[in-house]
């Protein structure tokens, strides 16, 4: 990925979510993208009320905080799908559940435009399983949860080291 840094970098922020597994492994992998200034641990699109900590059809997910002069929501999506198996309904690695599904959220229409402009340009489109949906609700995950990798280093991640820390 070839990014420049923008003197205006700093003055416009956008935010996306992004559903890939595991939690732990999406926020150390997309933490350290050119152009991310902040993520955070959570849960999307679920059905209960979003002060509880259910995770009553939530799936688990990144809030990633950007600088679109810095990085582009198709240059997010790209490095995204380096981490995802994106035909797996459900399940990534050894984590199965419907709270392991892949998405991207967004409360921007033009980030939603523009993932789904991804997935079709593509030439397995037909077998993409990742969901892309407004976003309805999110809940902060348990600090438990944030910056996990970070904090324990060797616990379970379903993406590849080699990947995980490709941008670090």
């Amino acid at each position: 990925m070839k990014i420049q840094r923008n003197k205006n970098d700093d003055q416009e922020r956008e935010v996306i979510y992004f559903a890939g597994g595991c939690l732990w492994g999406v926020q150390e992998f997309i933490k350290h993208l050119p152009g991310v200034y902040a993520t955070e641990a959570g849960r999307a699109n679920g059905l209960t009320d979003t002060t509880q900590t259910s995770y009553d059809g939530y799936a688990e997910c990144v809030k990633v905080t950007f600088s679109p002069n810095a990085v582009n929501v198709i240059e997010l999506i790209d490095c995204f799908f380096e981490i995802i198996d994106p035909y797996s309904i459900n399940k990534q690695g050894e984590d199965v559940g419907t709270k392991y599904r892949t998405g991207i959220y967004s409360k921007q229409s033009s980030h939603l435009k523009t993932a789904s402009e991804y997935i079709t340009s593509r030439d397995d489109a037909d077998n993409v399983v990742v969901e892309i949906l407004p976003l309805i609700n999110y809940v902060k995950s348990d600090e438990e949860h944030q910056e996990r990798l970070t904090r324990f280093p060797n616990d379970y991640c379903h993406i590849p080291k080699k990947i995980l820390h490709k941008y670090k």
